[in-house]
């Protein structure tokens, strides 16, 4: 068994989540520490980070390999 504390302004959130879903503030909590124990243990990083990886893609698949020859082609045509 658990006890926990909860701010009031979290706990009457949970109360009227409950009463709206309703559930048991018990049941509320145990489903959400639930999925939230599932979701940090049960997924990759990638699977996590998907949606914000190549969001500002610069549609150049090379950046990772080639940095070192972009990098100097764009510090060379700086210099120009």
């Amino acid at each position: 068994m658990i006890s926990l504390r909860l701010d009031p302004k979290l706990e009457q959130n949970v109360q009227n989540t409950a009463k709206i879903l309703g559930v048991t503030k018990s049941e509320l909590i145990r489903k959400s520490i639930s999925e939230y124990i599932n979701k940090i243990v049960h997924h990759s990083p990638w699977e996590i980070g998907k949606d914000y990886f190549g969001k500002y893609s610069s549609g150049q698949g090379n950046l990772s390999t080639d940095r070192k020859i972009l990098l100097k082609t764009k510090i060379m045509a700086k210099r120009k």
